[in-house]
């Protein structure tokens, strides 16, 4: 089959027989595993890379004969710290829904049923890989959120997850029959260069609270995008696991955004008080900024489709359209395209356990497949598409080394044929489903759920996206290249170490101001290259503020949090009353200490002082973030005997 589809070069250098024998053998021991677990098998896999290759040599535009537009979305306004839903159903495209102010009764109400809903769920982490192009040498999991406490990702996730378990099971009738809590499973997707560092960085660390058994770590073979985690879980058993335990309820992750968990409950509360089959998260997006645009696309013959444009893809798409101007922001401020940051959550049905899951190709497929699960759905999700990284010449006609084929979220529908009934398609003849399917896009303001690290220092200075993989390889294709693709604009968000922590202490502060507490207005200062709000640093952990409601129980009085202050809370039951902060508290409780703090707490705190990414004297964690704390001075206490306990400074 090999020497069949042009690999023979894989021979050439082959040992004679006798030599190497144990090297063979492994080799062919994988290609056997490439194989199976590919659809359609290598040679389709091959097949698909020549005419991909093909494709882009002769400068095929993916979007020709489709014109986009923003009018599915159009009904949306931002508001700052607004919520608006879009209620997309099969067959149409109807701007439902409603408006979800963060804190109000409304929104506080989705709160209290997503975490109700938490017990039915699992979690999936699609977990991104070595933090080198962020001038980290570790995985990305393992790259700290934040440095006031040091509080890596997957810490902050599993931590948020035990948070959601045990508020959930609070109340629910195992809980009140002395039944053990329900244990939320989640399962992290890892390669060759991650498996072994994600699984020590939990074992050291005691998997940071969770059971074991409660987490599975799931490893791509030849890694080709992040849509690989669909046909994992499948070919896992997990699906069928989870189903036959009663769970409901997929929840859909990328890693590095330290804020995802703060949109979570009321997502889920959504879900399950509109009985939503899909809720796909979208924020505010900024012209050109490096996130893909979630954009209506009508075909000359009258198909039509709402899916995720890639942001490289969507400028020229647009100059290509008719718009001149290409991807601009409206009269909001922002792209009147909202943009998606891969975070969904899904219902399980037990249909689609009836078929064989193929190897989908997009990062929104599961959920579609999960919903229907027919036997030409299944057709449609055997089918591949991807992204040609390297040529090895001008000529485009093989490729430089070995090339993998890449999961692209907006190749899938493409595939689809008039009569199919799946996805986001919304011409009139595929109204004839099986079931109503509806989806959801929550667009949330960015502020609360989306503050991405994927940039170097200095492409984050430049205003540019450290991804540029896939904008390199579109720069290749002719329709780019005439219509003069300008590249991410300087003044977009940096997504950086840099803008991704100070993003946390500005989402902390203004939950703290929504909840009564006076907190400071932030300063501007540059880090890095980049021009950033610096708030004051205030921390805590999940189990403390979950929800906001929860959060507005815990603080009373006039409480007041200065510019330069730093407030660390690492407990559950700390309830704050009067305080007033200009300074440093770390304030740490073991679950069965109550501790009352008040009183006025002043010191010389600690002091943000600036760091030269390229000092090779200072931690990598530091030096792609531009700062690091001087802690010069700080009132810390820490209880760990349970008791009742008042903190009067």
């Amino acid at each position: 089959m090999l020497l069949e589809n042009g690999q023979d070069h894989l021979f050439r250098d082959w040992p004679p027989p006798g030599v190497d024998d144990d090297h063979k053998k492994a080799f062919f021991d994988q290609l056997t595993l490439l194989d199976s677990s590919y659809p359609g098998g290598l040679e389709s896999y091959i097949k698909n890379a020549k005419r991909l290759l093909a494709d882009s040599k002769a400068g095929k535009n993916p979007y020709d004969g489709f014109t986009p537009s923003h009018c599915a979305l159009k009904c949306t306004i931002f508001f700052r710290d607004n919520v608006r839903i879009l209620g997309l159903t099969m067959g149409k495209c109807v701007p439902t829904g409603e408006t979800l102010t963060f804190g109000d009764e409304n929104y506080i109400n989705f709160e209290e049923t997503g975490v109700r809903e938490a017990r039915k769920a699992a979690f999936v982490l699609v977990a991104g890989g070595l933090g080198e192009r962020l001038g980290y040498s570790g995985i990305k999991v393992a790259l700290p959120a934040e440095t006031t406490t040091g509080t890596c990702f997957i810490q902050h996730y599993i931590e948020s997850i035990l948070a959601l378990q045990e508020a959930s099971s609070q109340g629910s009738i195992s809980c009140l029959c002395g039944e053990s809590q329900t244990k939320i499973p989640l399962v992290i997707m890892t390669s060759d260069d991650t498996h072994g560092r994600t699984l020590e960085l939990l074992e050291s660390n005691s998997y940071f609270g969770m059971q074991p058994t409660q987490v599975t770590l799931l490893k791509q073979t030849k890694p080709h995008g992040h849509g690989d985690v669909h046909s994992l879980l499948y070919s896992s058993g997990i699906l069928k696991v989870w189903y036959d335990a009663g769970l409901k309820w997929v929840l859909f992750f990328q890693d590095t955004n330290g804020l995802l968990f703060k949109a979570i409950p009321a997502a889920l509360g959504v879900s399950a008080s509109k009985q939503y089959h899909v809720n796909s998260l979208a924020v505010p997006r900024k012209a050109k900024e490096a996130i893909g645009g979630i954009t209506r696309l009508t075909h000359s013959d009258g198909r039509s489709m709402v899916i995720n444009v890639e942001y490289n893809q969507l400028d020229p798409l647009l100059r290509a359209s008719g718009y001149p101007e290409g991807d601009v922001n409206c009269e909001t401020g922002f792209s009147p395209f909202p943009g998606n940051i891969n975070q969904m959550i899904i219902i399980l049905i037990r249909i689609a356990l009836k078929h064989h899951m193929a190897l989908i190709t997009c990062d929104n497929i599961l959920f579609k497949q999960l919903i229907l699960g027919l036997g030409p759905y299944i057709e449609e999700l055997s089918k591949t598409g991807g992204a040609i990284q390297e040529y090895k010449d001008a000529s485009k006609t093989s490729f430089k080394s070995s090339t993998r084929l890449e999961c692209m979220m907006q190749d899938y529908p493409k595939t689809l044929s008039p009569s199919a009934r799946v996805g986001f398609t919304m011409e009139s003849r595929h109204a004839t489903l099986l079931m109503d399917v509806r989806l959801l896009y929550l667009v949330m303001e960015t502020w609360l759920a989306y503050a991405p690290v994927k940039n170097n220092a200095e492409d984050a200075a430049k205003g540019k996206n450290a991804v540029l993989a896939l904008d390199s390889l579109l720069k290749c294709m002719q329709f780019l290249i005439e219509l003069d693709w300008k590249g991410v604009p300087k003044g977009n968000p940096y997504h950086s170490a840099t803008s991704g922590e100070m993003a946390i202490y500005r989402a902390n502060s203004i939950i703290l101001k929504k909840a009564g507490v006076q907190v400071a207005e932030p300063v501007v200062q540059v880090f890095n290259g980049q021009e950033v709000e610096v708030w004051p640093r205030v921390t805590w952990k999940p189990k403390w503020g979950l929800t906001f409601s929860r959060i507005k129980s815990k603080v009373s009085g006039n409480c007041s949090i200065s510019q330069r202050s730093t407030l660390a809370i690492k407990g559950q039951n700390i309830f704050i009353e009067n305080l007033s902060l200009d300074g440093a508290l770390i304030i740490d409780a073991v679950d069965d200490a109550e501790v009352n703090v008040s009183g006025s707490v002043q010191n010389n705190g600690w002091i943000l002082e600036t760091v030269d990414y390229k000092d090779t004297t200072e931690p990598e964690v530091l030096r792609i973030r531009g700062f690091k704390f001087n802690k010069t001075e700080q009132l810390e206490t820490k209880y760990s005997e349970p008791g009742k306990f008042h903190l009067k400074a």
